[in-house]
């Protein structure tokens, strides 16, 4: 299973700077405020949601929460091939991860 957050990571990003680490997981947390009710709202455009799974997955990279973005990666490919059945049973452990990642922050 992918880590929640990888620290070293996260440092090597932000160059070890303590203080832009906390601003990039401050950003970081916000997204995931914005974007996650929509890849979760199975009324929404698949396109649209792919769109946010695509966009949450780049940031969880970004910051190294490695499960965040497995999953929502998982997640876009399955609305891109038309599974949002598939998309749909991944939700509750994204939603899940974005949850226990942020009480890390």
């Amino acid at each position: 299973m992918e880590p929640l957050l990888d620290r070293a990571h996260l440092a090597r990003q932000t160059f070890d700077d303590d203080d832009l680490a906390r601003e990039v997981l401050a950003l970081f947390s916000g997204q995931c405020g914005r974007l996650l009710p929509g890849i979760l709202d199975a009324a929404l455009s698949p396109a649209a949601r792919a769109d946010l799974a695509h966009t949450l997955k780049g940031s969880a990279l970004g910051v190294g929460a490695a499960r965040v973005a497995a999953l929502a990666g998982r997640i876009e490919t399955a609305v891109r091939d038309g599974d949002a059945g598939a998309a749909d049973s991944l939700a509750p452990a994204l939603a899940e991860a974005v949850r226990e990642t942020l009480a890390l922050i």
